[in-house]
């Protein structure tokens, strides 16, 4: 059954309903499929891995993916399968949607009514440098021993600070970084952090991640969860944070069965 407002999926094919197996309406949420039909040449197994880094190939079919993903998501509860899940017929979409019934009931019920949020918190060094004596009772001690000490005394106590500059740095955007996300789950059903780049780009304007978490809000508690966005950027950004935030999404981090 196609589905006439939805996006166009994959190679402009348009999105259909596949409704479950028989068995599947015994489930109170019982779980259907969006699919579209594409050339089975030009997706095997074998010629989908030999694109996956053709960036001019897979960007539309990203975007596709994910519009359709939009789109669902707004309608009623979804939950994101990999752009390339591949199925060679209807009977072998059914036998997984018959297999995994329960498992998908389970997650439609958990991410009904809720939206996915992204926030990301950056340090930006030189900004949160000059904002440090105001931050770290430390560094603003060394400050004040500095201020009266003699010239002598003042150039150690300098360099001392200097060493201990990178260090408390780090140390109060590692805090920084777990109460922000403490305060913002406590607005949300459900939260995960994801791991950070091993090498991170210290540009003066984009600054270094320090965190990059996802959150499940219920969509009437949205207007809550931005607020609360907002006041922690009004926290945090005289201090040399920068605050991001983006959605809604589509739940992707909170489909994940366990494995």
């Amino acid at each position: 059954m196609a589905m006439a407002p939805a996006p166009r999926g994959l190679d402009g094919a348009p999105v259909m309903l596949e409704p479950g197996p028989e068995a599947a309406p015994a489930l109170d949420l019982p779980a259907a499929a969006l699919v579209s039909h594409v050339e089975s040449a030009a997706y095997t197994p074998a010629a989908v891995e030999a694109r996956v880094g053709d960036v001019e190939w897979v960007g539309p079919r990203a975007e596709a993916h994910d519009a359709v993903l939009t789109w669902a998501s707004e309608q009623d509860a979804v939950v994101p399968f990999p752009m390339f899940t591949l199925y060679a017929s209807a009977e072998s979409l059914h036998g997984m949607l018959r297999e995994r019934g329960a498992a998908l009931d389970a997650l439609l019920r958990r991410v009904a009514h809720a939206d996915e949020w992204s926030v990301r918190l950056f340090r930006l060094d030189d900004a949160m440098a000059a904002a440090l004596e105001e931050w770290s009772p430390a560094m603003a001690e060394l400050a004040r021993q500095a201020a009266a000490a003699t010239p002598g005394q003042r150039y150690l106590i300098e360099r001392k600070a200097e060493e201990q500059r990178g260090a408390e740095l780090r140390r109060l955007s590692a805090e920084a970084a777990s109460d922000s996300f403490a305060a913002l789950a406590a607005h949300a059903d459900a939260a995960v952090r994801d791991a950070l780049p091993a090498a991170r780009t210290r540009e003066s304007q984009t600054g270094a991640a320090i965190l990059d978490a996802a959150f499940l809000v219920q969509r009437d508690r949205g207007a809550g969860f931005r607020a609360a966005v907002a006041e922690l950027a009004r926290t945090v950004e005289p201090k040399g944070l920068r605050v991001a935030l983006s959605g809604p999404w589509p739940p992707y981090h909170f489909v994940r069965e366990p494995s």
